[in-house]
């Protein structure tokens, strides 16, 4: 039996991260020696573009790692893994992470290849005097911003609690200011002690 007709019984002919259907391919999870079934996961288009291209991720998507992740396959819990240590600094995926549980040997190979992204080719969202933010931190607004659709202005000096980072823009960061949740430019923010 062929490794993609193998994992098509495995999987039902759904990819094993997001149950799609269509355009399903054999992935091969790294790193791998031989390409065996055990190695291998059965995924769609989408979850392969994503995988192979982190600047191509959208967050949501990967919503579906709430239920794979509780596989019984370990290419699939590896996976899942990844992704969501990929996506940690969103909030939930980390929410998940603290969940998922790995034996020693699936753990050290989810671990073998984390992208670990050089501190040159990280894009680094800074505040307005230059020090460097992180999903968590407390910032202080540096000045009124009126938040548009909202009908209310965030006045300065408003602290702003457990910020999280939008991962393709180093210049927004997302925050909760009077119960709503918005977006604000780093520029006006300055990150409290």
């Amino acid at each position: 039996m062929s490794t993609e007709k193998a994992l098509q019984a495995r999987s039902e002919s759904k990819c094993e991260l997001c149950s799609a259907t269509e355009n399903l391919s054999v992935y091969e999870v790294p790193p791998t020696s031989n390409g065996a079934v055990d190695e291998c996961i059965l995924v769609c288009k989408i979850c392969k573009q994503q995988i192979e291209n982190p600047e191509k991720v959208d967050t949501n998507h990967w919503r579906c790692l709430n239920d794979s992740m509780w596989s019984q396959v370990p290419a699939v819990q590896v996976m899942a893994w990844r992704m969501l240590n990929r996506l940690s600094a969103e909030g939930w995926p980390q929410d998940l992470l603290d969940m998922l549980y790995l034996d020693d040997e699936t753990l050290t190979w989810a671990r073998a290849t984390v992208e670990r992204e050089s501190d040159e080719t990280r894009a680094k969202h800074l505040d307005s005097n230059g020090a460097l933010l992180e999903a968590g931190d407390t910032v202080t607004l540096t000045k009124d911003l009126t938040v548009k659709g909202a009908n209310f202005t965030a006045k300065r000096g408003t602290a702003v609690r457990s910020i999280s980072l939008v991962a393709d823009n180093p210049e927004h960061i997302e925050g909760r200011v009077s119960g709503q949740q918005i977006v604000i430019l780093t520029k006006f923010v300055k990150k409290s002690n």
